[in-house]
């Protein structure tokens, strides 16, 4: 099929009802922001290094390939050697353990732009599936006791229950870790720079590519493929390809669509260590 270069959709925004804000997560993601930006005053290029390595190991390991490709749509498989210490980097990228991740992201797909059911719906406009959708949380979505129904292959590991309780202390545990071997530059740099950074990157996907980009399928929704948000979150911008194709392990299908995340999960596979891998269908190859 060929794409289509189209402007972004200007549906009417339905009321739904705002929950109160949590000022305690707001805080915290204000916190984190204002540490931030004293990264000039702490820059080395030695810690610039370190949230570089980071981000591509929690980010582009932990979250788009472990908790996306592999945990939330079994794409493929590995040996659970393998599977574990992924896990463990998404829990790293501190965007909440596996099972609140996972289960978001299913019902994401589930309901896709639903007002009520999809966690960060575009409908709701560009800054509530951006970031708003945290800091005014529904209860389903941040409940473990709604919100695990849609998980329940990991729910029934002990494992993932733990990454899910206390991702939170890895970070600390990380932390500590840096500035052992850095001090407060790569503290700054290693979990402050490279969260925001991070988290920003990942909502663009909920946020840009629901808006912005070119539709290569006309699907239901208004997932898109943008060129940019894949750039900065190792190929998950190709949002209108996954969203046509979700259980395939690869969503940059041109030659020009870079999907560095399916260049890794080739790699595993050539070493033997990816089983199962689901590809594009032949028709589109």
């Amino acid at each position: 099929m060929t794409a289509h270069l189209t402007q972004p959709r200007l549906d009417p925004q339905p009321e739904v009802k705002r929950p109160p804000m949590d000022w305690v997560t707001f805080g915290f993601f204000a916190v984190f922001h204002g540490v931030a930006l004293l990264a000039p005053w702490f820059f080395s290029w030695s810690a610039l290094g370190v949230a570089i390595l980071l981000h591509w190991l929690c980010g582009g390991v932990g979250i788009c390939l472990g908790f996306h490709r592999l945990l939330s749509h079994r794409s493929f498989q590995v040996p659970r050697w393998l599977e574990y210490p992924i896990a463990v980097l998404g829990t790293l990228a501190m965007e909440g353990g596996p099972i609140f991740w996972v289960s978001g992201h299913r019902k994401h797909h589930a309901f896709t732009e639903d007002v009520h059911k999809d966690p960060y719906s575009a409908k709701r406009g560009f800054w509530w599936s951006h970031m708003l959708w945290i800091l005014y949380p529904h209860r389903e979505n941040f409940d473990k006791n709604y919100y695990g129904k849609y998980a329940p292959d990991l729910m029934r590991q002990p494992f993932y229950r733990f990454l899910n309780n206390y991702f939170l202390l890895f970070q600390v545990l990380l932390a500590l870790l840096l500035y052992a071997i850095g001090g407060w530059s790569f503290v700054i740099y290693g979990v402050f720079v490279r969260a925001v950074c991070l988290w920003h990157a990942t909502w663009l996907v909920n946020s840009a590519t629901h808006t912005w980009g070119y539709r290569t399928f006309h699907t239901d929704d208004n997932a898109r493929n943008l060129w940019w948000v894949s750039l900065v979150t190792y190929g998950e911008g190709w949002h209108n390809n996954h969203h046509t194709y979700p259980r395939a392990a690869q969503t940059g299908w041109k030659w020009w669509e870079i999907d560095v995340t399916w260049y890794t999960i080739l790699l595993f596979e050539r070493l033997g260590w990816a089983k199962k891998v689901k590809r594009i269908p032949a028709t589109h190859r």
